[in-house]
């Protein structure tokens, strides 16, 4: 089976195997416990959040470990809407004129869209995206200069089309404002260098998309910040819960044997450019989105040529045929909601249902790349 589906979840690099092996055999401890064990485990984590730091230029001490994007971006809401009069966390309470908004571009990830709006309802702005998928920064000066969000989230990277986000224009724009970023850099880490987006005011992102192992995760927020968990004093009482060690180690080692790699991506990008070259001669009618736009070397998006019947859905014929895909949203069947990103993009309903997200990493290869090429020249061919 070729695995094209990285930005889901990508394979335990065997860094992040090694990392996650020697920590569960020397740090076996509780880290808050006072004996010599408990301490070794607790080094061990600082050592990450250390290393973590410098990876994203910032402060380890703003670090948090967490199981993940979805937990950190509820608990930067939670903690927002706490501070500025939102729903004081319960997603529940009505929604007075006077408490401020928050402003999300229009192709977050649902685990910032809905946090969004749980713990603000009917409070969140959606900022819309050009169509090649990129947010439009005219629009986000214009609005900052008459109105003032309680903050703005904005992603680092597209996990459906890999288009990267103007998320440093966008943080002076915000600074300048006296207004907080919020940017899921999930897709960015371990496939582009992160210095630098440790300058957002809060940054967050998933070991499981990079190489790490599922349940680790972290966030970066500023002083005062109070997470969702109660129980405990760990991570300085800002996120309750006995911390993963071996798991954040492996984190720690994934993103270390990823930058061992960011000397690649030149030769990755034109990998990329190679393929959908092939991809666009082998399926007449096809089209890549975000084709004009600075995109992860990993992700090509692509609308496939409609098949005889729509519900022989593309992702289907592919897994048949061996290749591990995602699709761009849902068949016409209902079964699936259609894809926000898509709909924002000014891809309509009809055509979006024929978008493949096609999603690779290091260990993917140029013959990888061609044999996927194949096998869905061979769908087509069959199921036209």
């Amino acid at each position: 089976m070729l695995y094209f589906d990285h930005n889901a979840t990508a394979p335990l690099l065997p860094a992040a195997r090694d990392a996650w092996l020697e920590a569960q055999e020397r740090y076996p401890a509780n880290p808050s416990s006072q004996h010599r064990p408990g301490q070794r485990a607790e080094v061990a984590l600082e050592a990450a959040r250390e290393f973590l730091g410098g990876h994203l230029s910032c402060a380890p001490s703003s670090l948090v470990w967490t199981s993940g994007a979805t937990e950190s971006a509820n608990s930067v809401f939670a903690h927002l809407a706490n501070g500025s009069g939102g729903s004081g966390g319960s997603g529940r309470s009505g929604c007075s004129e006077s408490f401020p908004e928050v402003w999300i571009s229009a192709i977050e990830h649902p685990c910032v869209a809905e946090a969004a709006a749980r713990y603000f309802p009917k409070r969140v702005r959606e900022l819309p995206v050009t169509q090649a998928g990129v947010l439009n920064l005219e629009l986000l000066e214009a609005l900052l200069a008459s109105a003032k969000p309680a903050a703005l989230a904005l992603m680092a990277a597209n996990n459906e089309t890999g288009v990267l986000q103007p998320w440093a224009e966008a943080l002076a724009l915000c600074r300048a404002q006296n207004v907080p970023l919020i940017c899921d850099a999930t897709q960015w880490l371990g496939r582009l260098p992160a210095s630098g987006l440790g300058d957002c005011d809060y940054l967050f992102g998933s070991g499981h998309k990079c190489g790490a192992p599922v349940g680790v995760g972290f966030l970066k927020a500023p002083g005062g910040f109070r997470g969702l968990l109660e129980g405990g004093p760990q991570e300085e009482g800002r996120r309750a819960g006995t911390q993963n060690v071996a798991g954040v180690a492996a984190l720690a080692g994934a993103l270390r044997a990823c930058e061992g790699r960011f000397g690649e991506i030149t030769r990755r990008l034109e990998e990329r450019a190679e393929t959908e070259r092939l991809l666009l001669a082998a399926l007449p009618g096809a089209e890549i989105l975000g084709a004009g736009s600075p995109r992860l070397w990993n992700t090509i998006s692509v609308v496939a040529p409609e098949l005889s019947d729509c519900r022989q859905r593309w992702v289907v014929r592919l897994d048949a045929a061996g290749v591990a895909a995602s699709s761009g949203s849902a068949c016409a069947s209902g079964k699936e909601k259609p894809s926000a990103v898509l709909a924002a993009m000014g891809v309509s309903a009809g055509v979006s249902d024929r978008v493949l997200r096609l999603s690779g990493g290091w260990e993917t290869g140029p013959a990888d790349w061609a044999e996927v090429v194949q096998r869905m020249s061979g769908v087509l061919a069959r199921w036209r």
